[in-house]
C-alpha cells in the first residue's frame, strides 16, 4: 500500500470519528446535529503552528466566518482558538491583537470563545491576553490538569471571575513540570475540580473519564453550581447525551484539513488509548443516538 493510499485509509478511520469535515459547512452541519439532541458545540478550525503571517491572516478569516454562519444559522455554538493560529509563534502582539479582535466580533455576533491551550512554554502568554480580554465577558479559557502549575493559574483566572474549562491535557512534557501518569494527572484534575466547585461559578469539565464524570455529579449534589460537561466529537457521545438531559452540554467539533496532527495526538494521550480505539468501533451517528439505539 503506498504513502496516499495509507493516509486516505487512517483519514476515513480516524478523521472520519472525530473531525466534521474540510468546510465551515462539515462544522455548521454538525452542530446542527448535536443541537437537535440538546448539545451545544465548540467549533475548532484545525491547524496550529503557524509561522507564516499570510497563515494567521487566514486563520483569523476563516474564525470571523465561522462566527457569522454560527448567528446565520442560528446554531448553539462556541468557538476555540489557539495561540499558535492567531500568531504566538510571530510575536505576543501578533497573537494578542487577533484575539482581542476576534473577541469583539464574536460580541458583536453573541459567540462565546474559548482560547485553547497548548505546549507549557505557551501558558504564560496565553493567560495574559485571556485576561486582557475579560471585560468583553464573552470568553473562557481551557486549563490542563496534567501541568503542575495548573492550581496556581486557576485560582489567578477564577480571582478575575474567568470561565474554566478543565481538560486532562493532550501534550508531553518534561516530569518536572508535568504529571506524566494517567493516574498523577486524574487525581490533580480531581484537586482542580473541587477548587472550582469552591470557588467558581461558572466552569466546564471536559472529560471522557466516567470516574471523574461522578465525582463532578456528586460535588454538584453539595454545591449546587452552573456547570457543563463538555467531550470530543465522536468519543463517549452517547454518555454526553445522557448528561444532556441534566446539565447544559457541549461538543468540540473539529473541522479542516488539518487533520492528521490532531488525530495522532488525541492517540497518545496518556491513558487515551483503549477509550479512542473503542470509540472508533462504535457506530457514533447522532441519528442512532436520536433513535435510542
Amino acid at each position: 500500500m503506498n504513502s496516499m493510499c495509507l493516509n486516505s485509509v487512517i483519514e476515513k478511520i480516524f478523521a472520519g470519528t472525530w473531525i466534521a469535515g474540510p468546510s465551515i459547512e462539515d462544522a455548521i452541519s454538525e452542530a446542527h446535529k448535536f443541537n437537535a439532541v440538546k448539545i451545544n458545540g465548540i467549533i475548532n478550525y484545525l491547524g496550529e503552528e503557524f509561522n507564516k503571517i499570510k497563515n494567521v491572516d487566514n486563520a483569523v478569516e476563516i474564525y470571523i466566518a465561522v462566527i457569522k454562519e454560527i448567528r446565520k444559522k442560528h446554531i448553539n455554538s462556541d468557538i476555540s482558538v489557539k495561540p499558535t493560529q492567531l500568531g504566538i509563534l510571530i510575536n505576543e502582539k501578533v497573537f494578542e491583537d487577533n484575539y482581542l479582535k476576534l473577541l469583539h466580533f464574536a460580541k458583536k455576533y453573541n459567540v462565546f470563545i474559548w482560547l485553547d491551550m497548548e505546549n507549557a512554554k505557551y501558558v504564560n502568554s496565553t493567560i495574559k491576553a485571556y485576561l486582557n480580554g475579560l471585560n468583553t465577558k464573552n470568553s473562557g479559557i481551557c486549563i490542563q490538569a496534567y501541568l503542575k502549575r495548573s492550581i496556581k493559574d486557576i485560582k489567578k483566572i477564577v480571582a478575575r471571575q474567568g470561565i474554566i474549562r478543565l481538560v486532562k491535557g493532550a501534550y508531553v512534557e518534561n516530569k518536572r513540570i508535568s504529571y506524566n501518569s494517567w493516574d498523577k494527572t486524574t487525581e490533580n484534575y480531581k484537586r482542580l475540580l473541587l477548587y472550582l466547585f469552591k470557588n467558581s461559578d461558572n466552569f466546564t469539565i471536559a472529560t471522557h473519564d466516567l470516574q471523574i464524570i461522578k465525582y463532578a455529579e456528586d460535588l454538584n449534589e453539595k454545591y449546587n453550581k452552573t456547570i457543563n460537561f463538555a467531550m470530543l466529537k465522536g468519543i463517549k457521545n452517547r454518555r454526553l447525551m445522557a448528561l444532556a438531559k441534566k446539565y447544559s452540554a457541549y461538543v468540540y467539533i473539529p473541522f479542516g484539513t488539518a487533520w492528521l496532527q490532531y488525530s495522532i495526538r488525541r492517540l497518545r494521550e496518556a491513558g487515551h488509548l483503549k477509550l479512542i480505539l473503542k470509540s472508533l468501533l462504535e457506530d457514533q451517528s447522532i441519528e442512532k443516538y436520536k433513535n435510542g439505539a
